[in-house]
């Protein structure tokens, strides 16, 4: 069942760029955007993901996704080396520790830029849809990535409420995308398989 939730948008905005980390976050994201009249356009820039197989298959995902609602679709750059330099020294840190923010940022940031070259005035993101991340901080990296350009708000809206976690699920299902086990970089894979062992 769809869940009756009405976003209210910064500025009363009709168009926002969503970053997108994956198909299964975004799903009933956009579709709840797209129930209220709202039309995102989906960034996906993930240069965190490893291996690049993996990376490669998610965005496959969120292509599919996109063409089967008409949406535009913004295939970002794939740097991990790049990331793996802007996370340096904190690959010890724990999932939810200072590493994932730092991620957030280099990618918000990346998001936030293109937001402003391109006419968007509110920038969201489908990182604040997991239960498995920490709000306070996308919402500080988003926060952090929109006050560096100008005209861009980061919309602080929390997709893990009003129903939008169990819709999510039947999406899930109902349109078979590829469900990954782990948030995306080595270090929260490593993770996952140590607490699988």
């Amino acid at each position: 069942m769809k869940p009756v939730l009405r976003p209210e948008v910064p500025e009363g905005r009709r168009e926002v760029l969503l970053h997108c980390c994956c198909a299964p976050c975004s799903s009933a994201i956009v579709e709840c955007l797209l129930d209220n009249g709202i039309r995102p356009t989906l960034f996906f820039y993930n240069p965190n993901i490893y291996p690049r197989e993996e990376y490669e298959r998610r965005k496959a995902e969120c292509i599919r996704h996109a063409e089967r609602l008409g949406l535009d679709f913004i295939d970002g750059d794939y740097d991990h080396a790049l990331w793996q330099n802007a996370v340096q020294g904190l690959e010890g840190e724990p999932e939810r520790g200072a590493r994932c923010l730092r991620c957030f940022i280099v990618r918000l940031r990346v998001a936030a830029r293109y937001a402003a070259a391109h006419g968007f005035r509110v920038l969201a993101t489908t990182l604040a849809s997991s239960r498995w991340k920490n709000l306070d901080q996308i919402n500080e990296a988003g926060r952090t990535a929109a006050g560096e350009v100008e005209g861009v708000t980061f919309w602080e809206q929390n997709w893990r409420k009003g129903g939008l976690q169990e819709r999510r699920r039947e999406l899930i299902a109902e349109y078979r995308f590829y469900n990954q086990t782990y948030c995306g970089c080595e270090y929260s894979l490593r993770n996952s398989e140590e607490k699988q062992s």
